[in-house]
């Protein structure tokens, strides 16, 4: 049973929020500042289980998180999708005007670039983690200096909302993935997708053969994305995601990569969060 849970960032980010939705029991939360804390957490046995952002829809891929489950032999056990929704929050009294300013998180950033063209006083600075700016500014009592963060954050550290959902793209959703040190404990007639991996050679048409082998196996192919080999200069791992209807189709597309494609691996095996 998962009682213990690492997420990046602090209570009041997207990553705890994920927690405070995902797990049916409650469970306590390790605060972590880098996703490579979130994953010494588990690998030190601190935690039972970690949260990660894997994809924003705005955004795109964080692919760094990719080679971090990879690298760690960290399995794939669950995911959730969050709706997104930016605000920027200061001291209570002060306002958009007074701020000159506004730490978060370099993808909240992005994310609310265009809100900020209104705003060309305001200077935009990066930093570790949206909810953790929120505390700051509470602890430390800072006027001028605004954070992008949840509504829950703004709560938690009693600031004021100066502005609501001011992302670019209204509908904002990142998808967020469960991992551990473990694969799997979900029964095998609940599981419908997979995390896979593997290498494609550099003949003619291998990766297109390995794609086709899914799809006669009636597989769903929800998400592919390249990382470069960094030990094999122009070699490619590629990370795909597949949702299926019968885990025998799975099990038969597996059995078949494993042969066909080079450094076949399963991330993960679990419940589709999106039907």
């Amino acid at each position: 049973m998962i009682k213990t849970v690492a997420i990046q960032g602090v209570k009041g980010s997207f990553h705890h929020i994920v927690t405070q939705q995902f797990f049916e029991n409650p469970v306590n939360s390790i605060e972590c500042m880098t996703f490579d804390r979130v994953v010494d957490s588990l690998l030190s046995k601190e935690s039972d289980a970690g949260v990660m952002a894997l994809e924003n829809s705005i955004a795109g891929s964080i692919i760094p998180n990719y080679a971090l489950i990879d690298k760690n032999a960290l399995h794939i056990v669950g995911e959730h999708y969050l709706d997104i929704q930016h605000n920027l929050m200061a001291l209570k009294g002060q306002r958009i005007e007074d701020i000159k300013e506004v730490y978060s998180h370099p993808m909240a950033l992005l994310q609310c670039k265009k809100f900020f063209r209104q705003y060309p006083h305001i200077k935009l600075v990066e930093d570790k983690d949206t909810a953790e700016v929120a505390q700051r500014i509470h602890e430390n009592q800072l006027k001028g200096i605004g954070a992008i963060a949840s509504v829950a954050a703004a709560e938690i550290f009693d600031l004021d909302i100066l502005a609501e959902s001011i992302q670019t793209i209204k509908n904002n959703e990142t998808r967020f993935v469960i991992v551990t040190r473990k694969n799997s404990a979900v029964p095998e007639h609940e599981i419908n997708k997979a995390s896979v991996k593997f290498e494609a050679n550099h003949k003619r048409g291998s990766l297109a053969t390995i794609l086709n082998v899914m799809s006669d196996c009636r597989l769903n192919l929800t998400k592919i994305q390249s990382l470069p080999i960094i030990e094999t200069p122009w070699k490619y791992a590629f990370f795909v995601d597949v949702t299926f209807e019968s885990y025998e189709d799975f099990k038969k597309a597996k059995a078949i990569i494993d042969i066909m494609g080079d450094a076949f691996k399963v991330l993960g095996e679990y419940k589709n969060a999106k039907l």
